[in-house]
């Protein structure tokens, strides 16, 4: 099956040496996916046959993560990969889009919005945000400790010890008790993590930590002053941005729109993809 995604896949040149690989697929309104860390546009391949019945779908490998270009002479930031977003839809000739984003693809999203909202002439107008966990907010993001890690000066020595049974033993814990990633998955999430050597930038990704403080006050800003529709879609059970980050969204959030899925842990779109078609597409048809 991962073989057959990445055969239907195209790819963008981005600042004209770095090629980064997407899916599009359907017809209708543009519907961007952005992905997680550590992970890849395969994590939408259990809902992509719904939404493409629905939307034109595009959904990126941000640079660094997947089937892109991963190179490590490079300065992987938030801010660049929305950079990366604007500028493969503006080749794909699209001016407007909804967005479906989970955990790092958050991040972009609401770097996007707080574009959107600071530029009433913005080249990409945004119609609507879902948000899967992730860490909107710094102060309620919880980190694992291999991302405290990763993160700290110890980050680079850690990269022999990146493999399958470390992701195994974090995903197992992110995951839903009841909705663990098979084999099959962890084999296809880590085929992705390994593509290109992914594993050697592992400390330099996850400097969207940084990111995250250093922007939080201007992304919460945006959400809270936008006009768009946004929904999070939470599950309860990750202990790295679930029910707790869903509370503080409705602390912040003006008339939040909360979905909880009680059973279900960091990957909804993976655990209960079934769940997370049905409430989605309640939010397009209720705010759209």
């Amino acid at each position: 099956m991962l073989a057959n995604w990445k055969k239907k896949g195209h790819s963008f040149l981005y600042k004209n040496q770095y090629r980064i690989f997407f899916r599009r697929e359907g017809a209708g309104p543009c519907l961007l996916l952005l992905h997680g860390f550590p992970t890849a546009s395969w994590d939408w391949h259990k809902i992509w046959p719904s939404l493409t019945q629905r939307f034109e779908v595009i959904a990126p490998d941000f640079i660094g993560f997947g089937f892109s270009d991963k190179p490590i002479q490079y300065h992987y930031r938030i801010l660049d990969q929305a950079d990366l977003i604007e500028q493969l839809l503006e080749s794909l000739h699209i001016e407007e889009t909804h967005i479906l984003a989970h955990d790092y693809g958050d991040t972009v999203a609401q770097e996007l919005l707080a574009r959107f909202v600071e530029k009433k002439d913005a080249a990409l107008k945004i119609r609507s945000i879902c948000f899967l966990n992730g860490g909107l907010f710094p102060e309620s993001h919880q980190p694992r400790l291999i991302q405290k890690l990763l993160i700290s000066p110890l980050g680079a020595l850690l990269i022999p010890f990146l493999n399958k049974k470390m992701l195994k033993k974090n995903f197992d814990r992110i995951f839903g008790p009841d909705t663990q990633a098979s084999d099959q998955e962890i084999d296809e999430f880590y085929a992705l993590i390994e593509h290109h050597k992914g594993t050697r930038i592992f400390h330099k990704l996850i400097r969207y930590m940084d990111d995250r403080k250093q922007h939080r006050d201007r992304w919460v800003k945006a959400m809270i002053e936008t006009p768009i529709p946004l929904r999070l879609i939470d599950g309860a059970l990750d202990p790295v941005s679930g029910r707790h980050l869903a509370q503080r969204y409705k602390d912040l959030i003006p008339g939040a729109d909360v979905v909880l899925l009680d059973t279900i842990g960091h990957y909804p779109q993976t655990e209960a993809p079934e769940k997370v078609l049905k409430h989605y597409f309640d939010f397009i048809e209720k705010d759209i």
